[in-house]
């Protein structure tokens, strides 16, 4: 007989009551669902990125971003309020199973569960999400934002939390994971194999992201190659010197380069030429000369450069003594490449020669080589090819001796008296054993 208010069914009646269930656990698993989508697509959105949809107008946006200032405001939530429902869900499905098909109706609902929320639940909500990021977080995030201000919600999931991290010890709260350097320059490599970037504009942003790890020694124009005056020379002779090299500062030292007493500007001298003192000693017409430590990174450097107006200092090494000078023209080629003018007469710092070597500069960074040839030279105390050559060989060299480090020979390719200038890149090409094909 049938009850009242439903009907038979293989092994029970389905009731109002069965039907309203039925309601129920459709409800829960699209809850499931939509909360499965939020979650995917809220971890995966970064807060640069929301910033981003926020300056280009989208709706929703700002409320994004809050939400990934602090992820574990709306995680905690999110992964509690998903396994409730599927929780309720497979629980509901299990009781109307058995009570229309008896044993194996368990069965039946345990794989129906399975495949049903894992398809409908889990697997088509995330995988949505994981192709449209954007959509799926701008639809997602005022539903959320309005969930994890629920107070019950919030209690609650603050408690199991809470309790959780009771048990394993954990203290203090989660900050989330700030983006590194490294990450940064991935992003970047990323950006140009998906034609969103230039070549060009890769390496301005790995320039600038490696700027603040560069120290001045890094940089500067060594102490052998820097042009000095003396300071008992005659403001002409300084000018026609000056006017020979190019260069429109110049340090001005007393007896040996360690002895700096100030700045030779060439405008400077121009005007007291004009002015018939010609004659006079420079030492009573330099500038202010600025002193900086060959550690100071290069990023504090062009600060204190722009905040005080000049454009050059010396570099001191721990001792005191003069390591080098540096320009705000060096500074600057740190970070868009070198700048040549009509002045510039230095040799190309890597030559690519046609049996496949290359020749370069001494003075050439070793970090700048292993990118430049994706190669592993050794790092350490020197940074240059040069001081990589001296420090492996352990003595001066004579032209054309060599290093062999990283499958690669190191030739001292010229020499000037205990001073490397050029290093031709030489690989070493293995001969397969006999026998082999």
């Amino acid at each position: 007989m049938t009850p009242p208010g439903g009907f038979l069914t293989g092994t029970g009646s389905f009731t109002t009551g069965d039907l309203a269930l039925l309601i129920v656990v459709l409800v829960l698993l699209a809850a499931s669902a939509v909360l499965a989508l939020a979650e995917t697509s809220l971890v995966r959105m970064s807060r640069a990125k929301a910033l981003a949809l926020v300056e280009d107008g989208r709706r929703g946006a700002r409320v994004l971003v809050r939400l990934t200032e602090n992820p574990q405001g709306f995680l905690n939530p999110l992964l509690l309020l998903v396994l409730v429902c599927q929780l309720v869900v497979a629980t509901l499905v299990g009781i109307l199973a058995h009570s229309w098909f008896g044993a194996w109706g368990v069965v039946a609902a345990t794989v129906f569960e399975i495949v049903i929320i894992f398809v409908l639940g889990e697997a088509v909500p995330k995988n949505w999400a994981v192709h449209h990021p954007e959509r799926a977080a701008l639809f997602s995030a005022p539903l959320v934002s309005a969930l994890v201000r629920f107070w019950p919600v919030r209690i609650l999931s603050g408690a199991l939390i809470g309790l959780a991290n009771l048990l394993i010890g954990q203290k203090g709260q989660y900050l989330g994971s700030a983006v590194t350097e490294s990450e940064l320059l991935a992003m970047a490599d990323v950006a140009l194999e998906g034609d969103v970037i230039e070549t060009d504009e890769r390496a301005l942003i790995h320039s600038i992201i490696e700027f603040g790890d560069t120290v001045v020694r890094e940089v500067m124009v060594p102490r052998p190659d820097m042009v000095t005056v003396n300071a008992d020379q005659t403001v002409e002779a300084v000018l026609e010197r000056g006017l020979e090299v190019g260069f429109s500062r110049m340090p001005a030292v007393d007896q040996q380069v360690d002895d700096v007493v100030g700045i030779a500007y060439t405008k400077d001298m121009i005007r007291t030429v004009r002015s018939g003192k010609g004659g006079d000693a420079v030492r009573s017409h330099l500038r202010v000369a600025h002193f900086v430590p060959e550690t100071k990174r290069v990023s504090d450097l062009m600060r204190e450069m722009q905040a005080e107006t000049f454009h050059l200092a010396v570099v001191v090494n721990e001792y005191g003594g003069t390591a080098g000078l540096v320009t705000l023209e060096d500074l600057i080629e740190e970070l868009v490449g070198e700048i040549v003018d009509e002045f510039d007469v230095e040799e190309v710092p890597v030559e690519r020669l046609d049996s496949g070597e290359l020749r370069v500069s001494a003075r050439l960074a070793v970090d700048e080589v292993n990118e430049l040839i994706d190669a592993r030279l050794p790092t350490g105390p020197w940074d240059t090819v040069g001081g990589l050559v001296f420090d492996l060989l352990g003595h001066v060299p004579v032209a054309g001796e060599s290093v062999t480090v990283d499958a690669l020979r190191l030739v001292a390719d010229r020499v000037n008296g205990r001073r490397i200038e050029r290093v031709r890149i030489v690989p070493i090409v293995l001969a397969a054993p006999e026998g082999d094909p």
